[in-house]
């Protein structure tokens, strides 16, 4: 990773603090994130910026973003633990 404080932070920032956010965002951060591209990159630092309720119901799949930006990296993170 090019910058290691940037990437230490948002380690940080992925931890929830809620079980079920900790298990899908960590090692997605960790395994995933450094080799996304760029625009992809900026949606999951937009979405470690939302509130623990709202990722809770994205990723419960109880909800959806009206912001197809964020959208789009719930989507990535839930391709990355429900593949097919």
């Amino acid at each position: 990773m090019e910058n290691d404080i940037e990437y230490k932070r948002l380690i940080w920032h992925s931890r929830r603090g809620m079980l079920e956010l900790d298990i899908l965002m960590l090692p997605f951060v960790r395994e995933v994130y450094p080799s996304l591209p760029e625009e992809d990159q900026v949606r999951y630092r937009q979405l470690i910026e939302c509130e623990d309720n709202d990722l809770f119901a994205w990723f419960m799949q109880r909800s959806r973003p009206e912001d197809p930006e964020l959208a789009r990296i719930i989507d990535l993170i839930l391709q990355r633990v429900q593949p097919g």
